[in-house]
């Protein structure tokens, strides 16, 4: 009996020292690159290469050389307008359609949600020429409202899904207490169910606005101008020439990025919750 309570505790212990080990590992893979992001953006004088330094001066020259040498404002202009675009839209649009999908049987449904699989297997790459003939033929090369067009349908198959999913885990037995008490399809939606799935709606919402922020290849493949370049796009630019490497100011610029992105999920971070379902069923 000793025999195997030592053993099991033999195990407990070498079980949290792997989950401890894994952790500091993730998280020493995760936190070395943004130091030596930080490092070589505030790092005073020419930097040809990205290193880290922390006994370095500090300086914010590099800021100041981003804004005035660069079209960096324009960028990051550019970004949010398509990013906040592409968030309000794909949220309503998902969230509704997700809604149709997980309380409605309709004509179609399930070979429409079979679709949105196929969709979702091909891959930006393999549509990328498809894109440019349609930009072409619609004048919309260099037309941020194509570009969250694109972001927001190449986001509806997969986040429908989810959000379908999500809300698969409301109880019905709520909308049919509410539909008993006289409340109709747009009140037990609004008032009822939606509050109950505001965690993935917080999720859709940051996917969607991180999205155009990180996506470099489709806003240079429609954006030609360098003027109408979103910060992925723009930022390329600055270390494309292996001669001429502006590094410190590509790092710099990939700093100030985190800013709305951090602003977002700390004003949706109070909506990141799990269970908040449960015991919503009325008695």
């Amino acid at each position: 009996m000793k025999n195997l309570t030592k053993s099991a505790k033999f195990s407990r212990y070498v079980g949290q020292f792997l989950t401890y080990f894994y952790m500091v590992v993730l998280s020493i893979i995760i936190i070395y690159p943004l130091l030596i992001t930080v490092s070589s953006a505030f790092k005073a004088g020419n930097v040809t290469a990205f290193s880290l330094d922390l006994g370095m001066q500090w300086s914010l020259d590099n800021f100041t050389r981003l804004f005035n040498e660069t079209k960096y404002l324009s960028w990051y202009r550019n970004t949010l307008f398509v990013a906040t675009t592409t968030m309000v839209v794909q949220v309503f649009v998902v969230t509704l359609a997700g809604y149709a999908y997980s309380r409605y049987n309709f004509m179609g449904r399930k070979k429409s949600l079979l679709f949105f699989l196929i969709v979702q297997m091909v891959p930006t790459m393999a549509a990328l020429t498809a894109f440019y003939v349609m930009a072409v033929l619609l004048n919309a090369l260099n037309q941020f409202w194509f570009l969250s067009l694109i972001y927001i349908g190449g986001g509806i198959p997969m986040n429908t899904w989810l959000m379908k999913g999500y809300f698969d885990t409301v109880p019905y037995d709520l909308d049919e207490s509410a539909n008993l008490d006289g409340a109709g399809h747009f009140r037990i939606f609004w008032q009822i169910v939606l509050p109950l799935v505001r965690p993935m709606i917080a999720v859709q919402a940051l996917w969607a606005f991180m999205g155009p922020f990180g996506d470099y290849l489709l806003a240079k493949f429609l954006l030609r101008k360098e003027e109408s370049y979103t910060v992925a796009a723009g930022l390329q630019t600055l270390i494309a020439d292996q001669r001429n490497q502006r590094v410190a100011l590509f790092a710099a610029g990939a700093i100030l990025i985190a800013v709305p992105i951090s602003a977002l999920f700390f004003m949706l971070q109070k909506n990141f919750v799990t269970g908040l379902v449960n015991g919503g069923t009325k008695g």
